[in-house]
């Protein structure tokens, strides 16, 4: 079957991994996610992947915890995240490498652009665990980050609602979505799509980004496919 991308890079947010529970993991939720993910891979597509780690800990959430620390902790949480869907992948029967910014022989390859890309090639889907490796950058930052290393033809960012609106649709009823953005429009409007660093990368570097709903997981598939949905953000 046709599809739009030959590579990609999936972010996943942390929160998703936990489902109904709202921390840890859900296995059920886990296991769909995968599935989703599966459904892309078996297209024929490369796929790298982001794992948030907001299911374990959210550094900004931390009180007074000096800030690098909490969010050295975070990083780990990602690590953890992408350990257990490398996992859940190889279950369904599909080869997963976890690569991590941090150095930890007992538990992943490092990551290196090249090493990524071959994995990649070979058919993998690569998880990079451990953001940037340095404290202060998000993780969207890290997947525009790995997205633009790997040479990624677009990033999915895959969230909890349809799309990238005008104001929160969980508050506001009139709120508006938007299916088509430019990297600027979002950071002139400050909308809620990622952070002002990750933004600028992608804004710079012309990298799309495509904003749908996880919930469904057969999302992933569809805009693998190039089916509308969700938001695009670009630079025209």
């Amino acid at each position: 079957m046709d599809t739009k991308y030959k590579r990609i890079l999936l972010k996943v947010s942390g929160e998703a991994l936990a489902g109904s529970k709202g921390t840890g993991f859900d296995e059920p939720t886990m296991e769909a996610i995968c599935r989703g993910i599966k459904q892309a891979y078996d297209l024929g597509v490369q796929i790298g992947l982001v794992v948030g780690g907001g299911n374990f800990w959210r550094g900004r959430s931390s009180g007074s915890m000096e800030r690098t620390c909490a969010d050295k902790i975070g990083m780990l949480a990602t690590v953890m995240n992408c350990l257990a869907v490398a996992d859940q992948l190889r279950q369904l029967g599909v080869p997963a490498q976890v690569q991590t910014s941090i150095v930890m022989p007992q538990v992943a390859s490092v990551f290196t652009r090249d090493s990524a890309v071959e994995s990649m090639e070979a058919g993998n889907v690569v998880l990079f665990g451990g953001g940037t490796g340095n404290p202060l950058f998000s993780t969207d930052t890290a997947s525009a980050l790995r997205a633009i290393e790997t040479g990624c033809d677009v990033m999915f960012k895959a969230t909890m609602v349809d799309g990238v609106y005008d104001k929160d649709p969980k508050k506001y009823a009139d709120a508006v979505k938007y299916d088509q953005l430019t990297f600027t429009e979002v950071l002139e409007k400050n909308l809620a799509v990622m952070d002002g660093t990750a933004a600028t990368l992608c804004r710079e570097n012309k990298l799309p980004i495509l904003v749908f709903d996880l919930k469904d997981p057969d999302n992933i598939a569809r805009a693998v496919r190039g089916e509308t949905i969700g938001t695009l953000v670009v630079e025209e």
